[in-house]
This record gives structure tokens, sequence and C-alpha cells, in this order.
């Protein structure tokens, strides 16, 4: 290619609209920095005759220029090329019918053919021209313009929906770029397009189905003069959205070598799209694109997007476009970087997603990765995480106990996630997590050995903030709330958890809740009915709901809720469906105790595998006593046991009772206390702000021994 003097009259490169009395309408989009000299290149007649071949490939159109004979009017109309291997073109018109009111007042000028972010313009002489078509005899060369800022794609049946002071239009998208969009819309009496005021910003939706790909504000820049249908241009005025609040801790973002690709259909253009990204987290991610050729646009959705990690490994997830920022530089070094934030991914892709960057950032973490099942159970007893007593209670079932950690720690179900700090193939710290109710997670099994670090066991525990972090927005992990059991007595859990709920002194973003813990006396007890006028039954949503009162009136926190124990979910199945889909046993019973109709307690049994988690607090009854009038200590006891008779639950199931005060007016003989710790996953920077403070102190005051060595948090 040659260098070409510019000419100043550029003006057929503006895309025009097909028709006649709209013919004038372009979509010309304002440059993003002041504008420069275009710049022109003369092409060959091989490399035009190859794009036109191209474009008959792909059913695409040039536009052909046409100007009246006696006014200063211009107009373009869609062609599609037919094949062309010499110096002849035949084109047949995209769109006949407004064709012919040309033919005898315009003559022709140029055609243009669409090439990237630049256009060729080419001046052949023509043949002849019907209304079904036009040929021309192609020239030597003709001229490529790089004028143009941003590419402009077209659209192909977009549905669109336009909203101005109540008022809907219905339309469709014809084309679009990252600065301008041209719509077609219609009127339907008694609508008039004179109900839209130019001067007004709008409101444009664009609907996929019963989803909604995008919605934004736009500012009228022109628009036609027809009656029933009308094009418009708009202007997008959202730079960018925040579609959740603001946060000081955030993921971080990582730049892996080699870097990623994302994959996606582009839902406007309903092209193939292959983008490089920049960084990556859990929770996002950027990605660069040529200023000429950029796609992405605030607001918009991309509903399958796929990141390729060299065309080995594949994760998908649904994605929106948080932002685009325009980097400085000429017109060939110019890029925009755009924001994703990922939307929802099914958890074990996610879980893919995390163990590599989790990875990436430290090698010794690892997120639920295959673990030698020996080394493992050697830790557990090494640390004293299972200790003489615990043992004790468990070794009659371990065969069984063996089995269920098997499945957890090598089958990677959805219903449990494991952090390792792993060093030379010695584990040196341990943290698990298991859905335990709908919304819910368990945070339990933490332990470290005493030869390690303290920031051997604080990793993992950031591990598990970094974790709920990126996964307590995807609809896929349901992870509203963190739970944790611990002793009051134990020091670091109680440093940790326990230290955070008196910090945030705020029960809905954290809460703690007291049970004692005790195993039911069934000496010379056996299974018959309560006294006169005492009943147990399944309880009703009526039941549920002064479960609920009670408890707003006497804690204010988030149990209710994070337990599902609200008349909304009390009898919901989904989550033990998902268990038995993976090999394990979920089940519940709600039942209340009453005194005649009053309400004296609600008993909830949690029923899983035996071991799920070794101090059985997955496998426990608890009681919540609402009135203890009339409610003494052998009445309960012999209740207990009706209920363990009636519904087969081993007599040695724990039992989880609160208030404690119960249990010390009655005389219940308790063997310890634990506390519930329930944390709202939406106030993740406060609690980042005080895990943060313990890790700077933990770097200040480092020590031989870790903190949470030997340390079962149920201990």
């Amino acid at each position: 290619m040659e260098r070409a003097e510019p000419k100043a009259d550029l003006v057929e490169i503006g895309v025009a609209a097909s028709t006649v009395d709209e013919s004038n309408l372009r979509m010309t989009a304002p440059e993003e920095k002041p504008p420069e000299a275009a710049l022109q290149l003369e092409a060959q007649k091989s490399y035009l005759i190859n794009k036109l071949n191209f474009l008959n490939f792909q059913n695409g159109t040039i536009h052909v220029n046409f100007e009246h004979t006696r006014y200063n009017r211009r107009v373009s109309c869609k062609a599609h090329p037919q094949p062309c291997s010499g110096d002849i073109l035949e084109c047949v018109w995209a769109e006949p019918e407004s064709v012919r009111h040309i033919l005898d007042s315009y003559r022709f000028v140029s055609f243009f053919v669409a090439d990237g972010p630049n256009a060729l313009l080419v001046k052949p002489r023509m043949n002849w021209m019907d209304a079904k078509g036009i040929r021309f005899e192609l020239p030597e060369k003709c001229i490529e313009v790089c004028n143009r800022r941003q590419g402009r794609h077209a659209c192909d049946d977009i549905p669109v929906q336009l909203i101005q002071n109540s008022m809907l239009f219905q339309g469709r998208l014809l084309e679009f770029s990252t600065t301008s969009f041209l719509v077609q819309l219609s009127a339907e009496p008694p609508q008039t397009f004179q109900c839209i005021d130019a001067d007004l910003p709008v409101n444009l939706i664009i609907p996929m189905g019963p989803e909604m790909i995008y919605s934004g504000n736009f500012s009228i820049l022109k628009q036609g003069n027809g009656k029933a249908n009308r094009k418009f241009v708009l202007e997008p005025q959202n730079t960018g959205i925040h579609r959740y609040g603001s946060k000081k801790y955030r993921s971080k973002r990582l730049k892996l070598v080699p870097s990623p690709n994302i994959i996606f259909r582009h839902p406007l253009t309903r092209q193939v799209v292959n983008l490089k990204v920049e960084d990556l987290s859990g929770s996002g991610l950027s990605v660069v694109e040529g200023i000429g050729s950029s796609l992405l646009l605030p607001g918009l959705m991309l509903p399958e997007v796929e990141l390729s990690f060299a065309d080995s490994l594949h994760i998908r997830f649904k994605a929106q476009v948080l932002y685009r920022k325009v980097s400085p530089g000429g017109s060939d070094a110019a890029e925009a970087v755009s924001g994703l934030a990922i939307l929802d991914m099914d958890s074990n892709e996610h879980l893919k997603l995390l163990a590599l960057l989790h990875q990436a950032e430290n090698a010794n973490s690892y997120i639920s990765s295959r673990v030698e099942m020996n080394a493992l159970w050697d830790f557990f007893f090494e640390t004293g995480f299972i200790y003489p007593k615990k043992y004790a209670f468990i070794q009659a079932n371990k065969e069984k106990i063996k089995d269920t950690y098997f499945k957890l720690y090598t089958q990677k179900p959805t219903i449990a996630r494991h952090f390792i700090y792993q060093d030379k193939g010695c584990i040196l710290a341990h943290m698990g997590m298991v859905r335990l109710y709908e919304n819910s997670w368990l945070i339990h099994h933490h332990a470290a050995r005493k030869r390690a670090s303290v920031r051997a066991g604080l990793t993992v525990l950031n591990q598990i903030g970094c974790f709920t972090y990126d996964s307590h927005r995807l609809y896929s992990l349901h992870m509203k709330y963190l739970l944790c059991y611990f002793r009051p007595e134990n020091h670091f859990p109680n440093s940790v958890f326990g230290g955070f709920a008196r910090f945030a002194k705020d029960s809905q973003c954290c809460s703690l809740d007291d049970f004692v813990y005790y195993h039911n006396d069934t000496h010379g007890v056996e299974a018959r009915e309560l006294e006169p006028g005492w009943t147990i039954a399944p309880s009703r949503p009526e039941d549920i709901q002064e479960l609920n009162t009670w408890y707003e009136h006497t804690s204010g926190g988030l149990m209710m809720d994070a337990l599902d124990l609200d008349a909304q979910s009390y009898q919901m199945e989904g989550l033990a469906e998902e268990y038995r889909r993976h090999g394990f046993k979920k089940e519940r019973l709600v039942l209340s105790l009453r005194h005649g109709e009053r309400l004296k307690a609600v008993l909830m049994a949690h029923i899983s595998d035996i071991g799920l988690n070794l101090s059985d607090l997955t496998n426990c009854i608890k009681v919540f006593i609402l009135d203890a009038e009339d409610l003494d200590q052998d009445l309960l006891r012999r209740g207990l046991v009706s209920v363990f008779a009636t519904n087969h639950l081993p007599q040695d199931m724990p039992v989880l009772l609160t208030p404690t005060g119960f249990a010390e007016q009655r005389g219940i003989r308790f063997e310890k206390i634990y506390s519930l710790w329930i944390l709202n996953t939406r106030y993740s920077d406060q609690y980042f702000g005080f895990i943060e403070r313990i890790f700077r102190l933990a770097k200040e005051r480092p020590g031989p021994k870790d903190a949470c060595s030997g340390n079962d948090c149920r201990r």
C-alpha cells in the first residue's frame, strides 16, 4: 500500500439508512479524544477483491453511495456483492424496494467496504443499474480510510424497547458501537413519535428471552422523519455501573502467565469473540480490546463466557461488563480495558478457578485438592484434633467415618470444601467447610501442627475469608451465612470469631448464641406417651412464626434465618436432594412440644452421616425452650426419648439446648457449652478488616508454636 494525500470530502463513509426518507441519518460516534487527521492509504485491487469475496462468503453487504441530481443530498443503500475474480463486480440489492425510488433522481458516486475500524472507499465505473442490482468495473486501486476510532457493528434482528416519560416503544437494534446505537422504532397508534422529546434522556432495554441483556440511559443524537417507523442515533450515557456496594476489601487480581482468554458469543452481533485476559480474580476479570474493534460496553450481560487456559482448562460462567476505560495513545496504540464481574458459575467450575488462583498466589495453599487419607488422619491425631475422649466417642463407627471422609476429600462434592496448607508433602494446617443449610456454610475442623508457624493456621483461615468473598455473591454457592461452633474457653476461636462479634456490635452483621451440649440420659426411661396435655408433633407454620418472635425478642441475631427456621424454608428439601446425589445423608425433623395449645419448645433434629463433623454437631438435635413454665428436666428427658424412639434416632445423638439458663435452672447436667457464631457475608468489609488486624499482630509477634495448634474449635 502507498500513502495518498488526505481528502476532505469523506461524507460517504458515514453509515446511512437504506430508505430514502431517512437516508441522511448516519450513525456517527463522537470521538473519545480530539479528532485526528484522517489517514488514507491506497489499497490494491487484489486486496479489495479478497474483501468482497469474504463478504460474499459471510452473506455481508457493502454500502453503495448515491447523490441527488439536483439537491445536495446523499443516500446509501446496502448491496450483497457476488463472487468476484476479475475487473467486474456485480451486486444484488439487499432491500430492493428502497432502491426503486432513487433510480431516476440519484446518480452513483462510490461504494465502501467495512474493514474492521477502517473502510475501503471505492470509486469504480458503473456499467448498469436496475431495480435488482448494480454492476461495476473495479479500479486498480482504492482508498483505505483510517478515520474511525470506534468500529460499528451490524446487528441481526435484535429487539429493543425504548422508554421515555412512561411511554414504551418497540423496535430493532440495527447497528451499535461502544459510543452510539442505531435503532429503528415503531409507533403503534395512538403512539406518535412526537411523544419523544429529543432533549431528554431515554432508557433503552434489550431483552433476550425471559432475561435482559442490556439496559441503559441514552441521549438522542439524531433521528429520521418517518411516521410509522423511525431511526434514531443514540449516545449511551453509562460510563460504568455499580452492581454491588463499594468495598474496601476486594478479591486480589492476579496477572497469570500464560494469561487465559475469554471466549463468548456476543449477544448483539452474535459473533464469537476471543479476548486476552489482563488480570483475574475469583469474582471478576479485565480484558483488553483495540479501540477500533471494541465490543464491550458497561452494563452488557454476557450469558455464556468460557475462560480458557491454553485451550486445555475451560471454565464457564455468566458475566456482566462493569466499566470501560480507554488508554491514551495514537490510533494504533489506543486500547480499551473492560472490567467484568462474574455473576454466576457452577460451584465446581468456581472451585477450579479458585484452586488455581490460590496456588498462583501461595504455592502451599490448596483448596479441595485430593488428599492422601493416611496423611490426613495422621495430621488429625498428631495435632490433637482427635483427642482421646473424642476418639473414644467415634472409634465404634471408625469404618463409616473413613468412608465419609474418603468421599469428602477425594470426590469434590459441591456440599463441602477443605483448605490445606502443605509444605514438602506435609500437611501443616487444615480447615473445612460444609454447606449445612440452604444458604449457610459451617466452618469446622481447624487445626495446625505444633511445629508450624502462627501464619500457617492463619493462612487457611484467610483462605476461607477469600473463598467467602469470591463466592458469597454467586447463587450456585448459596453462601449468605458462615457458621462456626466453638467453646468460649478455647482461646483461638474465641479471639477470632467471638472477637469479631464483639468488635462488630451488630447482631445483623454477626451474632453469637450459646447452647449447652449433652447426651440425653435414657437410664430408667421408657419410650411412652407424655403426661396428659403434653404433645410432640410436627411444627406448624404458626409455631415457626412464634419461634422467630421469641428469638427476635431474646437475641435479635441471625440464627433463625441461617438455620432455615422461618415459615418459608423450614420444610425445604432441595439441599437434602443434593446431599443424596453425592452419596451423603441429610434429613431434618422440626417438632413442637406443646402443653395444650401453648407452645413450650421447638426441637430440630438434624440427621447426617456419622463423622461429617467429628463433634457430631451436624448429627444432633437442637432444643429451643420458648416457655419454661411447667417444663422440668424429667419431662424434657422423656420427651426426647420419645422423639428418638418414634423417629428411629440413635439414643446417643447429642443435644444442643438454648437458652443455657434453662439447663442451669433445671439441673440438667451438660458436658460443655458451645457458642454458635454466624456471619452475614454481606458485611465482609468489617470481617476482613478485623482479620487483617489479627494478621498484623501475628506478624509483629511470631512464635514457635501455632496459636491454633491441636485446636478443634469445638473441643
